[in-house]
């Protein structure tokens, strides 16, 4: 598989609505992620990324101009002991609970589909992070209408195992901006994971389109220590 620019992935799409990267930095030392949320409508758009814990929920920028809280109020990011669960939507929360019961990542995503936002149907995209005991593995999963036919949902999982330096895969939610708009494709596209979490991050944040971009999340966990830094940026002020 080729490999991809990032930066020339979101600079090229204008709207790949939410995304989640993962992947190993290029000195092999820190597990790397992202999550980002775009927006078209002002519901979407009205919104902040903010700490809860040891992740992060989306809050309501304007609480007087929340609408519909049903689909852009969750907690993107939750940590369970050397697990760190990265999704679009409440599924992290159901990801949590069947890791917590002794369920796989992909036995807990059984219970969910796509979202019910017809006619977009939009996926849920959902990654989760092994950081133990200096190694370092991790997962990504996407549930989507076949086709937008909501009748039937298709799921997909990717496994990663021994990730390789400044190599990290990149999923979205949309192909790109239209109506309804079109789910992602294929499997996660190959990105290169370059420099340090303040490099990264600003590399993210200022190729995503500047009139839909709403938050971005980064983190990088120590794969021998487990520590973590954290970069949160958030469009609304």
């Amino acid at each position: 598989m080729k490999m991809l620019s990032l930066a020339q992935e979101l600079k090229e799409n204008a709207y790949p609505g939410r995304g989640i990267v993962i992947g190993k930095s290029k000195d092999g030392t820190k597990a790397v992620t992202a999550y980002f949320i775009m927006g078209r409508s002002s519901n979407s758009r009205n919104r902040i990324f903010a700490v809860e814990g040891e992740g992060i929920r989306t809050e309501a920028f304007d609480p007087s101009k929340l609408e519909d809280p049903s689909l852009i109020i969750y907690a993107p990011v939750r940590v369970l002991d050397h697990m760190t669960i990265v999704t679009n939507g409440d599924q992290t929360d159901t990801a949590y609970d069947g890791l917590k019961d002794g369920l796989t990542f992909e036995q807990s995503l059984r219970s969910r589909e796509f979202e019910p936002d017809g006619p977009n149907y939009t996926p849920r995209i959902s990654g989760l992070m092994n950081v133990k005991d200096g190694k370092y593995d991790y997962i990504m999963s996407i549930l989507k209408s076949n086709n937008g036919n909501p009748d039937a949902c298709n799921r997909y999982t990717y496994a990663y195992e021994n990730p390789v330096a400044g190599e990290g895969h990149f999923i979205h939610t949309y192909m790109h901006d239209g109506n309804p708009l079109p789910s992602f494709e294929g499997e996660p596209k190959l990105v290169e994971i370059a420099g340090n979490i303040d490099e990264f991050t600003d590399m993210v944040w200022t190729s995503l389109n500047e009139e839909n971009k709403v938050s971005l999340f980064v983190r990088y966990i120590d794969i021998a220590t487990g520590t973590y830094e954290t970069r949160i940026v958030n469009k609304n002020k």
